[in-house]
């Protein structure tokens, strides 16, 4: 499909403005690491909300949403889970807070400030390191694979080449141009660059999103959908077995399914609980979440932050996804039908914008989409060289290098990263399979250690490192040891495993520095199982009050969760049209908002007030 002139000078308009604004902060971005990498901890928070959700807001993730929800119908709603989404419920209610109360720059900076300076602290140290750096590499291949598979339907050249015996397709060239584009201006801007074009960015993104949705609830009826879809896909709750049979509309959807491996539906939405409550305790992994908690300029800033991604994410986004994946159900099912096993349903996407969106929205949509990856790209390749240069080179190597040099070696890390995490992308095989990689495999050896570092006093270094380590391996060799076994049902093996590491550690060596233990819990002041550090605390000062919110932080976790999931449904049943189920949503929506006003944000202030 060729894509038409006005189209074609909005993309190239919107490239070539990021681009420039890029460079124009770059000056104020390299004043030091903490400009370069935290924005100085001056950016507002509502800044850094919105750039956190224009973060999450990328091509791949917006690819598979429109896939899911055009399969699994409703009960897609469901499995974002897997990441799962409602961490940044944990992260809003009590996890922003005690992680910005650290002042630390990155994640692994975070590890001598919980375990001290000694040999398991230096060792949780690296590892926290190459944890950061793997998964960022992962998620290269995964944005790698899904701009890829995006762009390449709209514009009309063949850029494919030949490199000796290797061959380098269409979608690969344009995804390395793209990506190249965006690595540019963020070496140069660092944080103030990707905040201030990612704000840029998620308004383009939402007007998009916006507009799409109007196309969609104005072109399709209640009955269209009614007869497109099979039995239950309106359903958003369910029983073991999915029970969605699409024979005699979409038959290749089925094998979709079978493929995906969530025939077991209930089984799997265990599996995504179980993991999802690790994943979210652990607090946010070392990339650009956590970097824009630590840019805040204090803790109730960060609680807010993350707060409002959720709000500002959910809405225009699934207005969008709820509106393409209906389009093409409505007027593309019958060819589908026809098309037999052979077309690629992560493709629905971009094929839905080249049908359904007019001439000069088209653009502006497709900006905004590129604006989404962009950002979230961005973000990825401005988090991971903070690891290596700041807890790498400056902590073991060059600690007393000028300014200028750190930046210099953030640039170089920055594209030493991307290189190999490209190099990746060329051998992903799907989208999906990345994406049940990264949120059941790699992040189930993260879990274990990053849950017990917050409650647990005795939970030493030596038990950290070891639970990282073991769970790192144990996510990189069992994927290849059980090929054909989904990444999802690999999970609970991965954390058993970091689990009996995090054991091993934590027994086999001595409890950490009780006065880095005091300093830990004294600043960031965490409930759990700190009795023996909170006695030693009181010997110095009586009247200091340990943290008794945990039950209500509980309840605000699954107000939370259930607020969230409106922000998401709302949007579905408005673009499908079931009315009675909006109403009840919207009703759920104010109430579980009510009540986290009461319980949760009129109590930020007074929470930071008692920690010290």
């Amino acid at each position: 499909m060729n894509l038409a002139t006005i189209d074609i000078l909005i993309i190239v308009f919107y490239i070539i403005i990021t681009v420039l604004f890029g460079l124009y902060v770059s000056k104020k971005a390299s004043k030091s690491l903490t400009s370069y990498f935290l924005g100085g901890n001056e950016i507002p928070w509502y800044y850094l909300g919105l750039s956190n959700a224009s973060g999450m807001f990328d091509i791949s993730g917006t690819m598979w949403a429109v896939t899911i929800m055009f399969v699994y119908g409703l009960k897609s709603a469901w499995l974002p889970w897997s990441w799962p989404v409602w961490n940044q419920v944990f992260v809003f209610v009590f996890l922003a807070a005690w992680l910005r109360r650290s002042n630390v720059m990155t994640g692994a900076q975070w590890i001598t400030y919980r375990f001290g300076e000694g040999l398991g602290a230096r060792l949780s140290h690296i590892i926290v390191t190459v944890f950061a750096v793997i998964s960022t590499l992962g998620f290269i291949a995964y944005f790698f694979e899904g701009i890829g598979k995006f762009v390449v339907i709209f514009f009309p050249w063949d850029l494919s080449f030949h490199i000796g015996a290797f061959q380098v397709l269409s979608e690969q060239s344009y995804a390395l141009i793209i990506i190249g584009i965006t690595t540019l201006y963020t070496l140069k801007g660092g944080m103030y660059s990707v905040v201030a074009t990612e704000v840029l960015q998620f308004l383009i993104m939402t007007v998009s999103c916006l507009v799409i949705g109007y196309i969609a609830f104005t072109s399709v009826t209640f009955a269209q959908v009614d007869a497109a879809v099979p039995a239950n896909w309106k359903d958003l709750f369910f029983g073991m077995h999915l029970d969605l049979d699409w024979t005699g509309y979409i038959d290749s959807v089925n094998q979709k399914i079978d493929e995906d491996g969530f025939s077991l539906f209930g089984f799997f939405f265990m599996m995504m609980i179980f993991k999802g409550i690790f994943a979210s305790l652990a607090g946010p992994v070392p990339s650009y979440d956590m970097q824009r908690v630590l840019s805040t300029k204090n803790p109730v800033d960060a609680s807010k932050m993350s707060a409002l991604t959720i709000v500002v994410l959910s809405v225009p986004r699934y207005l969008m996804i709820a509106g393409f994946a209906v389009l093409c159900l409505v007027y593309m099912g019958p060819e589908l039908q026809g098309l037999g096993s052979g077309f690629d349903f992560e493709t629905i996407l971009p094929e839905a914008i080249n049908r359904f969106v007019p001439i000069g929205v088209k653009g502006l949509l497709l900006a905004g989409l590129l604006a989404a990856f962009m950002g979230t790209f961005a973000a990825f390749i401005n988090s991971a060289p903070a690891y290596l240069v700041n807890d790498i080179y400056k902590k073991y190597i060059n600690p007393n290098a000028a300014n200028k040099t750190y930046i210099r070696y953030s640039y170089l890390s920055s594209v030493f990263i991307v290189v190999v995490g490209l190099i990746g992308g060329f051998f992903a095989s799907s989208i999906n399979s990345l994406t049940l990689w990264l949120t059941f495999g790699l992040y189930g050896g993260y879990a274990a250690a990053n849950v017990l570092k917050w409650i647990w006093w005795r939970f030493n270094s030596y038990g950290y490192f070891g639970g990282m380590l073991a769970g790192l391996i144990a996510s990189t060799l069992l994927p290849k040891i059980f090929e054909d076994t989904s990444s999802i049902f690999l999970f609970p093996y991965v954390l058993l495993i970091s689990f009996i590491g995090c054991a091993l550690g934590v027994y086999l060596a001595k409890p950490d520095d009780m006065k880095v233990l005091k300093h830990f819990y004294r600043t960031t002041k965490p409930w759990g199982f700190w009795k023996p550090v909170i006695s030693e605390i009181r010997k110095d000062d009586q009247a200091f009050v340990q943290n008794k919110t945990f039950k209500l932080d509980m309840l605000n976790c699954i107000i939370g969760i259930v607020w969230q999931m409106t922000f998401v449904l709302a949007p579905m049943y408005l673009i499908i049209k079931e009315y009675n189920s909006l109403y009840i949503v919207l009703a759920i929506m104010v109430i579980t908002s009510v009540i986290l006003k009461l319980t949760w944000y009129n109590k930020l202030a007074d929470k930071e007030s008692k920690v010290g």
